[in-house]
């Protein structure tokens, strides 16, 4: 097929790389502007923008897709289908309907579960036992299209937001590349209205460790926060990014250090399994603990 790609971080590069590796036509892949970033703040491609000129892929980064002249550039494409992987722009009517099949979105949840910008956040931090990719057809709504293919996965008792991000990206690969060697074949599945729920946006303000919450709720925390932004709490006034957690047995004040870096919480407790510290690279606890010395309690 003729496909125009949208799509802007990480999370996007495994589609794109299947449907070129699979032999479908990429004509364009659209994404959002380079911007700065880094120490000299210099203006940087996004991930799919790299992917796709090393492909030799045409790039286009349009800052809107509500003006009447980038919505006919993207008509005149041509294209059979196009697919949506996290762009980060709203895709107005006319665009939706350019395409010969339509617009298809790869989304990083178990539809109608967690719709929105932050679907594997909010399921590890809700504490569900499952999520997936489902491939769905784009309507106007937010995320509110029919399912043409589902995939699950566990969320294992030690999986963060990182691990998930990989495994949902794999799998988002390989289903849309399936969806279109069998479109016009899959039935179209129509969201039930029971169960939907709205994957916020993460603040950094949810970040701050509250040890007198349960252990299980800041595990979850801890795992649906790494990488980024990162749960974090203090160690005599410095801040420590906690990335990885598991839980543990003990009891104790909330945030007392009860053993290596188990940290009792208003109910249970919590090990620390990957820290890091102000100005320095993630470590193991084990690590961590050789160069540093706990408090008798985090706040």
């Amino acid at each position: 097929m003729r496909v125009v790609f949208m799509g802007t971080p990480d999370f996007s590069v495994p589609a794109l790389e299947a449907l070129d590796r699979e032999g479908h036509e990429v004509i364009c892949a659209y994404t959002q502007p380079p911007r700065p970033a880094g120490r000299g703040k210099k203006d940087r491609p996004t991930a799919v923008h790299r992917a796709a000129e090393a492909r030799r892929i045409e790039v286009r980064h349009p800052r809107t897709l509500r003006d009447a002249d980038a919505q006919a550039e993207f008509a005149a494409l041509g294209a059979d289908v196009a697919v949506v992987v996290a762009y980060g722009l709203i895709l107005p009517q006319p665009v939706l309907d350019a395409p010969r099949h339509g617009c298809l979105n790869i989304h990083a949840s178990l539809l109608p579960r967690w719709r929105g910008a932050a679907p594997i956040h909010r399921a590890i931090m809700a504490g569900d036992p499952t999520t997936g990719v489902c491939i769905m057809r784009m309507e106007a709504g937010l995320d509110t299209g029919p399912v043409i293919l589902r995939e699950t996965t566990p969320i294992g008792p030690e999986d963060t937001t990182g691990d998930l991000h990989d495994r949902l990206s794999g799998m988002g690969a390989s289903a849309i590349v399936a969806t279109l060697g069998r479109l016009g074949a899959l039935p179209e599945m129509p969201q039930p209205e029971i169960g939907v729920t709205y994957a916020e946006k993460v603040d950094k303000a949810e970040a701050r460790i509250d040890w007198s919450r349960p252990a299980v709720e800041v595990d979850r925390q801890i795992r649906g926060l790494s990488p980024f932004p990162g749960a974090w709490c203090e160690a005599d006034g410095a801040r420590l990014k906690l990335l990885r957690s598991r839980l543990a047995e003990g009891a104790g004040v909330p945030g007392e250090v009860l053993e290596g870096f188990t940290i009792a919480c208003g109910n249970g407790a919590v090990e620390i399994l990957e820290v890091q510290r102000e100005g320095r690279r993630p470590q193991s606890s084990d690590e961590a603990l050789r160069g540093m010395a706990l408090p008798e309690r985090l706040t």
